[in-house]
């Protein structure tokens, strides 16, 4: 059977649209009930075309992902208008963009058509889904991976039924609720009794999910809180983003940091400063010349952890990290953390040699790409009662499964540069990779943005305590909760 030419624009329209509905879903919206509607009427196509040729399959999973992407992704192309040179691309990015991240929907329809033998309505909702969670996986691995925007983060503010990622992780959430949100599908098409009974069999796994979320975090509420034996500061700052582009007074941001921060003298204290607020200077350059700022305003019972480029030099280049340090009241690095995930286009260039010849560079270092390291240690802050964090920088925290083995810590700790972004959804769906990240390990997220939420996240994914974008101001902590490892 074929379609006739205008019906198959017609149904390129129709899922066009059904891709940009879905992106609402998505933080900061979070209308999730509307996937309901869009999975199933999107598979319910499908599977009443189940004899269409193979190239109808592919076209509509790129058309349905374009809309999607191209819906929830607009903000990222906003990075590039701070600098004049790379204004010229913007219209490129909207489209290139979510055009290259489409192909993963596409391939993923295509090679469910394999499969749409079955007369079976849950059997195909079943393959449907494994084989899209399988290559949202996938979207997640190549080329660095971009696991941005899975359709689980649609659940990032229900946090009784996003506890069982604890246990399967965020991509087999995903693939469960693809599952989900199809499963009506079997009331408007030919259903068997054993459709109907995968139905409600999907329907009494999602309320177990949920009661399951309920169970533990009743459980986390009962567990004993301690006191720590200092305190965390967490400071959120609203600098502008052309501090890159123009010459900045880098001695009146440390100052209002310093400020921000209000250090007490004798009380110990570990101060949590943003991503990358300090443009121009090294660490060489932060010791040397502002030094003096962190020993008259701090003292030995303080620790900061802040962004700042480091360098190192030898006979063949020199090598520019974006790093996490803790330093004390001397500015002595105590530890570093080089960041392993850069950013493309925004910390590196690909294809450096080639494309830095026609005058491309990096947004955030001119022409130097910065250099990614493999190593990524925890950090014991206090040796008289281990207070032991993960490093995070940026958007590391969106890769789930990733971020360290040895899972012996309290704290991820996540610094950010979301002034990028303005005051669009970036940032907020940025945060919610923080929430998912803290129930999967089982750990509290302390995250410290410019321009972006800063919060403090428990074991749970709940938000004790936060600062909205553009907030400027400091949250605190001197409790834990001690939690078991997670499976």
């Amino acid at each position: 059977m074929t379609i006739k030419t205008y019906k198959i624009y017609l149904i390129n329209i129709y899922v066009f649209i059904l891709g940009i509905i879905t992106s609402f879903s998505l933080p900061p919206f979070n209308y999730w009930i509307i996937n309901f509607f869009t999975f199933t009427l999107l598979f319910v196509l499908l599977f009443k075309n189940k004899n269409q040729n193979k190239n109808f399959f592919f076209i509509n999973g790129y058309i349905f992902g374009f809309g999607y992407f191209v819906s929830s992704l607009y903000w990222i192309p906003l990075s590039l208008l701070y600098d004049d040179n790379f204004k010229y691309l913007v219209p490129f990015a909207l489209i290139l963009i979510p055009a290259f991240l489409s192909f993963f929907y596409g391939a993923a329809f295509l090679s469910f058509s394999f499969f749409l033998k079955f007369k079976s309505v849950f059997i195909n909702i079943l393959i449907f889904s494994v084989v899209l969670g399988f290559f949202e996986f996938m979207r997640g691995k190549i080329l660095s991976g971009f696991p941005w925007n899975l359709f689980a983060y649609s659940f990032s503010e229900t946090i009784n039924f996003i506890q069982i990622n604890s246990l399967i992780g965020v991509y087999a959430f995903n693939t469960k609720i693809i599952t989900l949100f199809c499963i009506p599908s079997i009331l408007f098409l030919n259903k068997s009794k054993n459709d109907l009974i995968g139905f409600f069999i999907i329907i009494f796994i999602c309320i177990s999910t949920y009661l399951y979320g309920i169970y533990k975090i009743n459980n986390f509420n009962n567990l004993k809180v301690e006191k720590l034996p200092l305190e965390i500061k967490i400071i959120s700052s609203n600098i502008p983003i052309e501090r890159f582009y123009n010459n900045v007074d880098e001695q009146d941001i440390i100052k209002e940091l310093i400020n921000l921060s209000n250090p007490n003298q004798n009380h110990e204290s570990i101060f949590i400063w943003p991503e990358g607020v300090i443009p121009n200077a090294n660490f060489k350059i932060l010791k040397n010349e502002y030094g003096y700022l962190f020993r008259n305003s701090f003292s030995k019972n303080h620790q900061i952890i802040l962004g700042i480029n480091d360098e190192e030099s030898n006979s063949e280049k020199l090598k520019i990290y974006n790093s996490l340090v803790v330093i004390d009241n001397e500015v002595n690095i105590l530890y570093n953390y080089k960041k392993n995930k850069l950013v493309p286009f925004g910390e590196f260039l690909p294809l450096e040699n080639i494309l830095s010849k026609m005058g491309l560079k990096t947004l955030t270092n001119n022409y130097l790409s910065y250099t990614a390291s493999s190593e990524r240690k925890l950090f014991n802050l206090y040796k008289k009662s281990s207070i032991k964090i993960l490093p995070l920088i940026c958007y590391e925290i969106i890769y789930s499964g990733e971020i360290s083995k040895d899972k012996d810590y309290n704290f991820i700790v996540n610094i950010s540069e979301d002034g990028w972004f303005g005051d669009s959804i970036g940032p907020h769906q940025h945060f919610a990779h923080s929430i998912f990240r803290s129930i999967e390990y089982g750990k509290y997220t302390l995250r410290s943005a410019n321009n972006g939420i800063s919060a403090i996240v428990d074991p749970t994914g709940f938000i004790v305590d936060k600062l909205e974008v553009n907030n400027k101001g400091v949250i605190s902590t001197n409790e834990i909760v001690n939690t078991n490892k997670t499976l």
